[in-house]
């Protein structure tokens, strides 16, 4: 046994020692042919080849849009602007527009759609009159499409975050529990869902990383998310953080009230869904109801009396 470990201890290093210089001439040949690639490679283009390579798109259409958006965003007033910014912010940004983004859709549907309805009227070969009622529909179709958008976006994402924030501050207040600081459990927290506002608060723990203040952070998603419940978390965290109050605590408290507050909501939807239910009772199924029991009645009634 001694003998067989002895040979193949011996063996490996004989083996050893033949792999040096192949792996040393490996290099050398790897090297070799890292020059030799870089050799045949093609010179780089000069300014004229490289904008004849490029695209039509990128030569031309992309320079008079960015040109277009530097002018509009320079006659439009700042307060104006501000606005539309903070509109777009609470939306979540759709499509990464912009305020002037937004302003030029707002035009592009303002042209788009009153043509797009005369042409259909004149497909269909109404007559003049009319077209001009096709023109006065696409006309407030193109006004209130864009605005409409950004408002039911708006609404989404402020009902989905109130829907998620009570599980969101119980998990929190469990990461809390467990020994954790506040900005390790946000992080943990937002790593076990998806959604407004586990990409709210990303953001937010992202703006604490480059620098930016625990309160100047959380006041933003603040502005970014006006929701009540939200509001009157992130005003506890901060004075809890004012005042040295445990968060946990603070936490606890407010995972019970939101609770109550989703309980009670739920209640009054619920006390709502009879007079909801009325309106299609009388308008749909009465009169059918009527219909199937009294049609037959009336109908022999009505035999009867032209005899």
């Amino acid at each position: 046994m001694m003998y067989l470990i002895f040979f193949a201890a011996l063996f490996l290093l004989l083996y050893g020692l033949l792999l040096i210089p192949m792996e040393k001439r490996s290099r050398v040949k790897k090297r070799v042919q890292v020059l030799l690639d870089e050799r045949d490679k093609p010179a780089p283009f000069s300014p004229e080849e490289k904008d004849k390579k490029e695209s039509f798109q990128k030569r031309v259409l992309l320079p008079l849009w960015m040109r277009a958006k530097k002018g509009l965003a320079k006659r439009m007033p700042g307060k104006q602007m501000d606005k539309l910014d903070k509109l777009l912010m609470q939306a979540g940004n759709p499509f990464g527009m912009t305020g002037t983004d937004f302003r030029i859709s707002q035009f592009v549907f303002l042209i788009a759609m009153p043509v797009l309805s005369v042409g259909y009227g004149m497909l269909l070969e109404f007559p003049s009159n009319q077209l001009v009622l096709f023109f006065v529909v696409g006309l407030g179709i193109g006004l209130l499409i864009p605005r409409y958008y950004l408002t039911a976006k708006i609404k989404q994402r402020k009902k989905q975050a109130t829907l998620e924030l009570p599980d969101f501050v119980d998990l929190l207040l469990v990461s809390l529990e467990a020994g954790l600081g506040f900005d390790l459990a946000l992080s943990k927290v937002i790593g076990k869902q998806d959604g407004v506002l586990a990409k709210e608060f990303r953001r937010c723990l992202e703006e604490l990383r480059l620098g930016r203040s625990r309160r100047e952070a959380l006041t933003g998603l603040r502005d970014r998310l006006e929701v009540d419940e939200l509001s009157t978390f992130i005003n506890n965290v901060l004075r809890a953080e004012k005042l040295g109050v445990g968060m946990v605590q603070v936490l606890r408290i407010l995972t019970v009230d939101m609770r109550d507050q989703r309980r009670q909501k739920a209640e009054e939807t619920a006390m709502k869904a009879p007079i909801k239910i009325l309106f299609p009772l009388v308008l749909f199924i009465f009169p059918s109801l009527f219909i199937v029991i009294l049609g037959p009645v009336a109908i022999q009634l009505y035999n009867d009396f032209m005899k």
